[in-house]
């Protein structure tokens, strides 16, 4: 499919963008009859942007926005994991579906997911068309049938035909999962040549119990102690890192998942990002899960990134909107090896069109600058994934009934 952007803002000059297949052909002024393009947009009062990579996700805890609050970490889990086990395979396919759309209604076109019946992740990913790489979730408390089980899916599915999907084992954490559990996971990675994801360092509590049963050891040193950072491993939250942690972060090459909303919530910290940036440490962004958030909005995840930084470290040491903005977008590409993130020739067609008339957009000294600090889901007009449109004037397909069958969770 062959789409024509025309008369489109990119970086404050009016132009042409041409996507065929799913890549950026031609950046320039196209003469309408020059190309055969299947869908002709106006891009007149809008502009393009990369479209957002959220790298850290629970997507079908939407099922569970409102029902928890105001709790820490560990009391908030013992309440979680009670509710979670009522879910039923429908349940997490309805509870995607409802995440998907609100990321989508956002600009997010890839998700990095962590959590249960994997089977219906994928149908709902595959039937919305966005990326994904599907977390198969590993801890010691489910048992060596299930565990095994999630490793022969993975075996299953690590060469699955769908190129906006991937898979990828996803140990929980150090303290629900034991490190030969670890080191199995990180085997089966290295086997069928997939990332890996773990949550990392999210509050003290973990960091001190890692210390007392592992030989002094912080939960960085002892995954590095285990062999399985790499770059191609995703670590979520990192909140709690010393400088030797940041060492050790960046000689392995591994990307870092900043959560400042689910941290700010859960009193779990803020990620030390002078220490991070000093030692060139790769970080991303994500929005972690509905229940601790409470949105999948990474506008939003943007401005409480940039803002927390801004106060705890001071301005000159915070997170700058640029930053941030690269965080939400082609470092996320980049950590899964998607060749996206920005809009250029022969990038993937990955992006967003806002309205410039939005009143949260006006005036508009800088567009990065107000899509970080001012903007939300209503700036966004059109949403591209792989050069298929998935939204066009603020509608996605079939949004209504996903909202009702998701609604229902509650009325059972």
């Amino acid at each position: 499919m062959a789409i024509l952007i025309k008369d489109i803002t990119l970086a404050n000059s009016i132009t042409d963008v041409l996507i065929e297949g799913n890549k950026f052909s031609k950046i320039g002024k196209i003469a309408k009859d020059s190309v055969k393009a299947d869908k002709i947009i106006d891009g007149s009062n809008m502009a393009i942007l990369p479209a957002f990579y959220n790298l850290h996700c629970h997507a079908a805890m939407t099922l569970l926005r409102g029902f928890c609050e105001d709790l820490p970490l560990m009391a908030w889990l013992q309440k979680i994991w009670k509710k979670e086990a009522t879910l039923c395979a429908d349940d997490i396919y309805n509870g995607t579906r409802l995440a998907i759309l609100e990321m989508i209604k956002s600009g997010t076109v890839f998700f990095a997911d962590m959590y249960w019946y994997h089977k219906d992740i994928l149908r709902a990913v595959e039937q919305m068309n966005i990326r994904c790489n599907i977390g198969v979730t590993f801890m010691d408390s489910l048992g060596e049938k299930t565990i095994s089980d999630n490793f022969a899916f993975l075996d299953d599915y690590a060469k699955y035909d769908n190129e906006l999907i991937s898979f990828a084992p996803a140990p929980h954490a150090i303290y629900t999962c034991s490190g030969n559990l670890y080191k199995r996971c990180y085997e089966n990675a290295i086997k069928n040549n997939l990332f890996l994801q773990t949550h990392l360092s999210e509050t003290e509590t973990e960091v001190n119990d890692c210390k007392k049963t592992n030989g002094n050891l912080t939960p960085t040193e002892y995954l590095s102690s285990l062999g399985i950072l790499s770059n191609k491993t995703i670590l979520s939250h990192c909140v709690h890192l010393t400088d030797n942690d940041a060492k050790i972060l960046a000689e392995s090459n591994a990307t870092c998942v900043h959560n400042p909303c689910s941290n700010m919530k859960l009193s779990s910290g803020i990620m030390n990002y002078p220490l991070m940036k000093a030692n060139g440490i790769k970080i991303a962004l994500g929005t972690d899960g509905c229940s601790s958030n409470n949105n999948l909005s990474m506008l939003e995840e943007m401005k409480m990134a940039t803002l927390l930084s801004k106060v705890v470290f001071q301005n000159e040491n915070g997170i700058t909107a640029s930053e941030v903005f690269d965080m939400a977008t082609v470092c996320g590409a980049t950590a899964y090896g998607i060749d996206g993130g920005k809009i250029e020739e022969n990038k993937i067609a990955d992006c967003i069109l806002v309205d410039l008339n939005n009143e949260r957009l006006t005036p508009s000294w800088n567009l990065i600058y107000n899509m970080v600090y001012s903007a939300d889901s209503s700036c966004i007009d059109t949403v591209i994934c792989n050069g298929k449109i998935l939204m066009e004037g603020h509608h996605v397909e079939n949004e209504q009934e996903i909202i009702e069958k998701a609604s229902k969770f509650v009325n059972r």
